[in-house]
């Protein structure tokens, strides 16, 4: 039978599957990715892309540009609501997004983006395939075997089956798995909470709905349980509604759908097309690992989470963007094998509280009773979308460090473990953030004039560990235009900060000390397992 190499084999073409193998092939990994679908997904499913997800996915060069133009043709703002059906004249607002987070704009220079997953998917699926990955839709994961170098897997497709070889398995297929299945991953979590029919509508909403802005809405009344997000117009919307007890998706016909939307819309003579009517399980399952061997977990394959917060597709793209990175750095020789391990200590931790945060957002809108066992929704939701804080063996922690999870992103410590802080800066002119400076290497930052034995160290530990590092001197061809980097860095004039592909500070030297190369040199090969 036919044998096929690469590097490594992406299993599923959602989120998870192709953020990692759009961001594997900009860094010049040969990659496969083989989907059972004969295409990406035709519903709108998740919507909006979260700012930690966008800076990761902004180095591949037009991928923010094409986001912002799906956002531009949809709206300008985004509101939840709860209400019996979109003519309730008095619906429950929940947040306004354009008031509620615009704030964001001071902590990242990526914008917020509202866009339905099938079109984000369709972008990254053509950026994947510019790039040169191998993408193999209606394509199948038959069987899988692995031993200490690689690992071999047969696929199918229309023509039959082949077998590929590949290094590392990344594993996106979805919230049931197969992968996980087979190599008897244990889950825990809440399990299976309720049945959802998706109805993917065409119908004129006008007069319903505020132009220029989206709006989900939480759907309450005597017939049904629901969401629904609106704000396109005349066009493509999708009503879900929760299956009763007893209930199936053939209970769900063209027919009852047809009601079901003009229920949802308070309007009985609403004119609808149905396009599609899928049901699906949601669910809070977690699984207990990320790693088993050389096959990785990602997207819904490592954290099922209800839509409650609307975080669960973000996370999945981080994941993918995750991977590609780590899994860079040891196929090209700069980090060693353990260094992957460091994928499950960093990220499953973080899979864990998005998940609970959505299952903890989904009880506040159930009623107190059907409550019991739910956790508590965080007192600080800005916390997960730009505070978030990794602990493993990338990451050197500094005494005395909390090991928390979360901190406030508008009060950013640059402590080890967390993001990387925004700072505006100006480079032969142009206006640009720190943010910007990261993606394809490792970094390391220092102030001038003090910070110029930490830029000599680099050069000299770059060349001996043959490893991406950039060095930069703010204060040189980097200005610090609003004098914040060493507050926010937390730094003196003397100091340095080491910051990872991801934009995650690794480790950081407050002041100078007596061996900059030697300290560097250390500190690098403890992060790389080398």
């Amino acid at each position: 039978m036919e044998q096929e190499r690469v590097p490594v084999l992406v299993v599923g073409g959602g989120y998870a599957g192709l953020s990692a193998a759009t961001l594997l092939a900009w860094r010049e990994i040969p990659v496969m990715l083989v989907e059972r679908h004969a295409s990406t997904s035709v519903q709108p499913k998740a919507f909006g892309v979260g700012p930690q997800a966008l800076e990761l996915l902004r180095i591949v060069p037009g991928i923010e540009e094409e986001l912002n133009a799906v956002w531009a043709g949809i709206g300008d703002d985004m509101r939840i609501a709860i209400a019996s059906s979109l003519a309730d004249p008095q619906p429950h607002m929940i947040i306004h997004e354009d008031e509620d987070l615009a704030f964001l704009s001071d902590l990242s220079p990526a914008p917020r983006v509202g866009a339905p997953q099938a079109e984000v998917e369709r972008i990254l699926r053509r950026k994947a395939e510019d790039l040169g990955a191998d993408l193999r839709f209606s394509t199948e994961l038959i069987s899988l075997e692995q031993d200490g170098t690689g690992v071999t897997a047969r696929i199918r497709d229309k023509d039959g089956d082949r077998l590929v070889r590949a290094d590392y398995v990344v594993a996106a297929d979805g919230s049931r798995s197969p992968l996980r299945k087979a190599l008897n991953v244990p889950t825990s979590g809440k399990g299976p909470l309720s049945r959802l029919c998706s109805i993917m509508f065409d119908a004129d909403l006008s007069g319903l709905v505020r132009d220029r802005e989206v709006t989900l809405w939480y759907l309450q009344n005597d017939v049904f349980t629901g969401v629904i997000v609106t704000g396109t117009g005349t066009g493509c919307h999708v009503l879900g509604v929760n299956l009763k007890e007893g209930e199936t998706e053939a209970d769900f016909t063209d027919e009852r759908c047809v009601e079901l939307v003009r229920l949802a819309t308070g309007r009985p003579d609403l004119d609808v097309r149905v396009l599609d009517r899928p049901v699906f399980s949601i669910s809070h399952v977690l699984a207990d690992t990320y790693r088993v061997g050389r096959v990785f977990f990602a997207g819904d394959a490592a954290h099922t989470m209800p839509p409650t917060g609307g975080q669960g597709g973000s996370t999945a793209l981080e994941d993918g963007c995750d991977l590609a990175w780590r899994l860079w750095l040891v196929l090209t020789g700069q980090a060693g094998p353990d260094f992957l391990d460091t994928y499950d200590a960093e990220r499953r931790p973080i899979g864990e509280l998005m998940a609970d945060a959505q299952l903890a957002n989904l009880g506040v809108r159930m009623p107190p009773e059907a409550r019991v066992g739910y956790p508590e929704p965080l007192k600080d939701p800005v916390g997960v979308l730009l505070g978030r804080r990794y602990h493993s063996t990338a990451i050197i922690d500094e005494p005395g460090d909390d090991g928390s999870l979360l901190e406030d992103p508008r009060v950013p410590t640059g402590r080890p473990g967390s993001r990387a802080p925004h700072v505006v800066l100006d480079w032969a002119g142009q206006r640009i953030s720190t943010i910007d400076l990261f993606g394809s290497g490792f970094v390391l930052l220092a102030a001038k004039p003090g910070g110029q034995a930490w830029m000599d160290a680099g050069r000299l530990v770059k060349e001996r560990l043959g490893i991406r590092l950039t060095r930069l001197l703010v204060g040189d061809e980097l200005i610090d235009v609003e004098g914040r980097f060493t507050e926010r860095y937390g730094v003196t004039e003397s100091g340095a900060v080491l910051v990872r592909p991801d934009g995650y500070v690794a480790w950081r030297s407050p002041e100078a000390g007596p061996d900059p190369m030697g300290t560097l040199e250390r500190v690098l090969r403890r992060i790389l397992s080398r």
